[in-house]
């Protein structure tokens, strides 16, 4: 079950009790849809391998999807599946049996924008609920109108509406779902109309191809100058004439809520897990009663361009200076358990270590012995945690089994591996065979431990700020 929770919103002179929104993010995978949920998302929107609008992103096959679904389950949270690609008459005969497994496997929702795909939904799969998808440009009230007659149960809002429009579409149409993206990429043509991707590299956006070349540097190049390039403006990368900024509504949830949206959306299927928890973590910890100020610098923390308001208050902001990411830190650890060390102190040798926590990690990114790295963890604030008596773990036995290290599954496999097998599993008694100091963790999805004072959780995010904005430490 979601988790809707009633909040207090200011409205003028008025104070009225309404739902706090609806949190979903992005799960391009399994690993962005743990993150997704152990930081608080409410409903998770992923694609299959077909029908969806974003094929670079790993995606899901049909056959992961009743393991999704509960995931999201247990974990009290929604799961909506995007259809919304245009679809061509000989794409549509594997769709009926592809609606009906994805029933049987217990999605919430559909999200579609083909009316096609719309009314094959209602006829193979009518126990789903069917989302409109932005890709609609659902941008007037009498549209979202349309819709709702013909069975839909949510409207996402194009990209161009204003908040002012939403909140009335929301007061005519009290019956409607209304979902709005909140965060990241904002595409510079109309919802779901931009055909630049096929005519320059014959890969179709509306079919989950899009090249982005919106963000592509250009020139201009006389026929008969070959290899002289005239920017259109005075910039020696290039223009960037098509650029928008990036989507940050977090300092105004309030005001979505005051105008009655449902549902808060973070953009980015093709993100990785370190982007997901970030956002939904900040997105959380505000629908939650925190400071926006305060989270809003967590946003500042991820790979992103300068952010805008998108459309809400009028017409959105083009980039003028160029298309450079800012990413100032780096996910360098993940958290796998924190055990209690034991006490060695005899009565004159105090041991530090007592009262403090063995952690074990896996390695995302480079990090040394000394380093002050960052936790990032839904139990808590951001908190500063020193890497001290760093040690390399391996191997890993499972002792439930007693396969010790002559196990050849455990041998010949990757680090990564070997680490998943014997880590990931809470049934698995774990035990260390043996540690290594070193004054760095550099092997990736390796396993390595350090000493601090209070337990970490799983999947808890340990980062470090690049010392080098333009590249990793």
């Amino acid at each position: 079950m979601s988790r809707p929770i009633l909040v207090e919103v200011q409205l003028s002179s008025n104070t009225k009790q309404v739902r706090k929104p609806e949190l979903l993010a992005p799960a391009g995978g399994f690993e962005q849809l743990r993150y997704a949920l152990y930081f608080g998302a409410d409903a998770v929107y992923l694609a299959c391998d077909k029908f969806g609008l974003r094929q670079r992103a790993q995606n899901f096959s049909l056959a992961d999807m009743p393991r999704a679904v509960q995931m999201a389950h247990d974990a009290g949270a929604k799961v909506y599946v995007t259809l919304n690609a245009y679809l061509h008459d000989e794409d549509l005969s594997d769709l009926p049996e592809y609606l009906a497994a994805l029933a049987a496997a217990g999605v919430d929702a559909f999200i579609v924008s083909d009316l096609g795909v719309f009314a094959l939904a209602r006829e193979h799969a009518p126990q789903v609920d069917l989302h409109i998808s932005t890709q609609a440009s659902v941008s007037n009230v009498e549209a979202a109108r349309m819709w709702h007659r013909l069975g839909a149960k949510r409207i996402v809002t194009a990209r161009e509406m204003s908040l002012e429009e939403i909140a009335q579409l929301k007061a005519e149409l009290p019956d409607v779902e209304v979902e709005v993206f909140v965060q990241g990429a904002m595409c510079m043509a109309i919802s779901g109309r931009c055909l630049i991707s096929d005519y320059l590299t014959g890969r179709s956006a509306n079919q989950g191809n899009c090249m982005q070349p919106c963000r592509w540097s250009y020139h201009l190049e006389e026929q008969t100058r070959p290899g002289e390039l005239f920017p259109i403006e005075e910039d020696e990368r290039g223009t960037y004439i098509m650029n928008s900024k990036d989507l940050n509504m977090l300092a105004h949830l309030d005001e979505l809520i005051a105008a009655g949206v449902d549902s808060i959306k973070i953009e980015g299927r093709v993100k990785k897990a370190f982007y997901v928890a970030t956002v939904v973590n900040a997105y959380r910890q505000v629908l939650d009663g925190g400071d926006p100020v305060q989270w809003g610098s967590e946003l500042e923390r991820i790979s992103h361009r300068p952010y805008s308001t998108g459309f809400f208050y009028g017409d959105a902001q083009q980039l003028f200076e160029d298309d450079i990411y800012v990413q100032l830190y780096d996910w360098v650890a993940e958290v796998v358990e924190s055990r209690p060390i034991e006490a060695t102190a005899t009565e004159n040798d105090l041991d530090f270590t007592q009262g403090m926590w063995q952690t074990i990690v896996y390695c995302r990114n480079r990090f040394y012995e000394g380093d002050t790295l960052e936790l990032l963890s839904p139990h808590c604030e951001v908190t500063p945690v020193l890497v001290v008596g760093l040690e390399e773990v391996f191997p890993v036995v499972d002792v439930r089994d007693d396969e010790g290290l002559d196990n050849p599954e455990l041998k010949d496999a990757s680090a990564s591996k070997q680490n998943e097998r014997c880590f990931d599993s809470s049934e698995r008694a774990v035990a260390i065979a043996n540690t290594i100091p070193v004054e760095v963790a550099n092997k990736a999805m390796g396993a390595y431990a350090f000493i601090t004072p209070m337990p970490l959780h799983r999947y808890d995010i340990l980062r470090a700020k690049r010392r080098d904005p333009s590249k990793k430490n």
